[in-house]
Formats: structure tokens, sequence, C-alpha cells
């Protein structure tokens, strides 16, 4: 076991995508299934951008990108990677981040576009659309 302190530096976030301060407070744990993310895709840089739309898996509880057409949950959207998180290089280790639930969204500012109208109705009532 290693108990040296190590600093990882990954770049800047970029929480433009935040339409208000409203939500910012409350966000919820979740781990991130790393395994259900595209490198290339999702964490490029090395780390998941903050505005990462996320759907939970239903076998695990763990929680993956947002994505209409699968089948494991993920089809359902349920919120957004608040903050940047450092992606593992192992791509069966999951990381822990927080969950924005609540609040106001740039669609235009998500780092991977817009969401569809399924994903939007999903988070009716908890997210507004800016």
């Amino acid at each position: 076991m290693n108990l040296q302190q190590t600093v990882r530096t990954f770049g800047m976030d970029d929480q433009s995508w935040l339409g208000s301060e409203h939500g910012t407070q409350a966000t919820e744990s979740c781990t991130l299934d790393t395994s259900t993310f595209t490198p290339a895709t999702h964490y490029p840089a090395g780390y998941f951008k903050s505005g990462i739309p996320l759907g939970q898996i239903t076998a695990s509880k763990k929680f993956g990108p947002y994505d209409n057409a699968a089948s494991d949950g993920r089809q359902t959207l349920v919120g957004f990677l608040f903050a940047a998180v450092a992606a593992p290089t192992d791509n069966t280790i999951d990381v822990g981040g927080a969950l924005f639930v609540h609040g106001k969204v740039r669609e235009s500012r998500l780092p991977l576009g817009a969401v569809d109208a399924a994903g939007k109705a999903d988070v009716a009532g908890s997210i507004r659309f800016i």
C-alpha cells in the first residue's frame, strides 16, 4: 500500500454549462462505471469533463454516459457530472463524482452537445434547459 501524497493536475474545469448557482450546493455522490465511457469521446484529455449527461445502470447502481439507445438503465437521463474527475488509466477502475440533479443547464455549453427530447423529458421538473 502506497500512502504517499501525490498531486495530479488535469486541466481546468469548465462549468459554463451551469445556468445558475441554484442546485450546486445539493449535488449527490455517484460512482462512474469507467468501462461504459469511451476514452476518445468522454475523457480524451485524461479526465471526465463536467457537464457529461449521466444515466444510472440498473444492475450496478453506478453511472455511465446517458444514451437513449441503451437498455441497461443509461437510457434514462438522471443528471450531469457536476465537476471534472480524473479518469483512471485502467478502465476497470470506477471513480467517484458529484451528480448535478436540480437546476438550470445551458444546453449550448454542454461538452457533448445538446440533450435529446427523451433526456429532457426524463429530467423535466428538476432540470431546466436554457
